[in-house]
């Protein structure tokens, strides 16, 4: 009778476990399994990483940390379809993604990268804020109302029609994370947003961090800074040794 029992606990928790998983992946906005990233130096190959799985939910926030060389910015650049690496699946919003090289436009749209060190054109500071939904083919004055709304947020309004060639490192990198943020990402990709700044402009970047989640993105930022891995509700996920560890 005890045995019984017992195996009838044992099976009712398996079960539970199991469909705990299964909610899991059903509110994950991203989920990866088996991804692989490989090069090729000198005639040999090395395996950069070898991930079992990645889960990043909707609305999450997290920090991804690691030793210069151990493959953060290419992790990003993977997740954000920028770079191939070998995947056994993904999924995106609960729907298998069959093609992974290249992205399909819907990914594409949904994800955005913004590199450590932003790519601007030298035109002005709205003009870049607006670039993205002007290929989105949205109305002039709409784009205006949206890019006005962001560089408020972002602090630079001031700057509207600035080059950003004569921008400091910080007030880039708030210009690059506003004309990410008028795209309405699902998934916001960030990295090394405060790298090489100090003081108020570091804290400025940080300040913004928070609100994109608010906004409803989910963001995943590479970084070393510890005020950004303390963060309030932030997860931590580490690469060590070609491995993912969450924290």
């Amino acid at each position: 009778m005890s045995i019984s029992i017992h195996t009838s606990i044992s099976a009712a928790v398996y079960e539970n476990e199991n469909q705990r998983q299964r909610d899991e992946r059903r509110k994950a906005l991203l989920g990866v399994r088996g991804l692989r990233k490989r090069f090729h130096e000198h005639k040999r190959e090395r395996l950069l990483f070898d991930i079992e799985r990645i889960e990043i939910a909707t609305h999450g926030a997290y920090v991804l940390t690691g030793i210069n060389g151990a493959g953060k910015s290419t992790l990003l650049r993977v997740l954000g379809g920028l770079e191939r690496a070998e995947i056994d699946s993904l999924r995106f919003q609960c729907d298998d993604v069959l093609r992974v090289h290249p992205y399909p436009r819907a990914l594409r749209e949904a994800i955005v990268y913004v590199h450590q060190h932003p790519i601007l054109f030298s035109t002005s500071v709205a003009h870049n804020i607006g670039y993205g939904l002007g290929l989105r083919k949205m109305p002039k004055d709409e784009i205006a109302r949206i890019v006005a709304e962001a560089m408020a947020w972002a602090g630079v309004s001031h700057l509207e029609g600035t080059d950003p060639a004569r921008l400091s490192g910080g007030e880039k990198q708030r210009v690059a994370l506003a004309r990410a943020k008028v795209l309405q990402p699902k998934l916001l990709l960030l990295d090394e947003p405060t790298a090489n700044l100090d003081g108020s402009a570091r804290e400025q970047v940080i300040e913004l961090i928070p609100t994109l989640v608010e906004a409803g993105s989910s963001v995943v930022i590479a970084c070393h800074d510890r005020d950004l891995i303390n963060l309030p509700g932030v997860q931590r996920m580490k690469l060590r040794d070609g491995h993912l560890e969450y924290r």
